[in-house]
């Protein structure tokens, strides 16, 4: 009975890990070649399921450019995940939390490079933040917030 027991929950294991990384699409993360924290966001994402293809440029403003990311919500890297534009360390949860609910917007940024958020880490230092979303005429709500 013990070995069956494992082997069930061996299965089970394999089983849903392949099937969240299977329903999560890849993210193409374009970013500066000397940037640290986009890295360590890219870390964040494989961390809670999804596959980051790293696109490294050192022309950002014309990646932020073609994404129509609005200047006022800009970060280091940007993203793109589902037909959706990512704009700096948004945490995977919005992302799916985004890619399931699929709103009508363009994307979502935390604009800046709040310490606390993902690739942002700082022991002892977080500060709160906002998740933004945007559409393609450059209008923003807050997605969720981070406290």
């Amino acid at each position: 009975m013990k070995t069956s027991g494992l082997l069930f929950a061996v299965l089970f294991a394999l089983a849903t890990s392949g099937a969240r990384a299977e329903t999560l699409p890849e993210v193409e993360m374009h970013k500066d070649p000397n940037c640290g924290c986009c890295s360590a966001w890219a870390e964040h994402l494989e961390a809670n399921g999804f596959k980051v293809k790293t696109v490294a440029t050192a022309d950002m403003e014309s990646v932020k450019r073609r994404f129509a990311v609005p200047q006022r919500l800009t970060s280091c890297h940007t993203a793109r995940v589902g037909g959706y534009v990512i704009e700096g360390h948004v945490p995977a949860s919005a992302i799916q939390r985004l890619l399931r609910e699929k709103p009508a917007v363009s994307g979502l940024s935390v604009p800046g490079m709040p310490l606390g958020s993902p690739g942002m880490e700082v022991p002892g230092k977080k500060d709160a933040y906002d998740v933004v979303s945007f559409d393609k005429n450059g209008r923003s709500a807050v997605f969720e917030s981070h406290r």
